[in-house]
């Protein structure tokens, strides 16, 4: 068993992170979908309380820990979507896999490296749990002219 919610928010606020406060869906999709044991989290882009707060394609000359901050505030609409879901962020068992999109202009090379701003919360978050299987890649465009998406897979207890 993961740890409790209350260590796993705790260990939020100890980086200096909350989760939001609403994770709006921008479109005619659910935000997540149960199958057994499986929860599928539909992408989120990195905004806050339905506020887009990072926007695409990466600039020239970019700043890493910013894009990687983008990428860590989708981690936290799907945190906020995971509790919403379960009730509970103790009833995640294993981050299995991760779908990370990032804006960006043909022939960039460093989106898997602003994906590991989610990586790096689940894994922050959760230990050994919070490892998980990813694909990472560079896209025209997103939602809302987000920077980066993301999109999980969890397994729950």
């Amino acid at each position: 068993m993961t740890p409790s919610a209350i260590q796993v928010e705790e260990r939020l606020a100890s980086l200096g992170l909350e989760l939001p406060q609403s994770s709006p869906s921008r479109a005619n999709f659910l935000p997540y979908k149960r199958s057994g044991n499986l929860l599928f989290l539909a992408g989120q882009i990195c905004e806050w309380n339905g506020r887009p707060q990072y926007f695409g394609p990466v600039p020239d000359g970019f700043d890493l820990e910013e894009a990687k901050a983008a990428a860590r505030m989708c981690a936290l609409n799907l945190l906020f979507n995971i509790k919403a879901a379960t009730g509970s962020l103790d009833n995640v068992t294993s981050i299995l896999r991760l779908g990370a999109f990032v804006s960006a202009p043909a022939g960039f090379a460093d989106g898997p490296k602003i994906a590991d701003g989610a990586s790096e919360l689940f894994i922050a978050l959760y230990g050994e749990a919070g490892r998980h299987a990813r694909t990472a890649v560079c896209v025209s465009s997103l939602p809302a002219n987000a920077l980066v998406e993301v999109d999980a897979i969890v397994e729950l207890a």
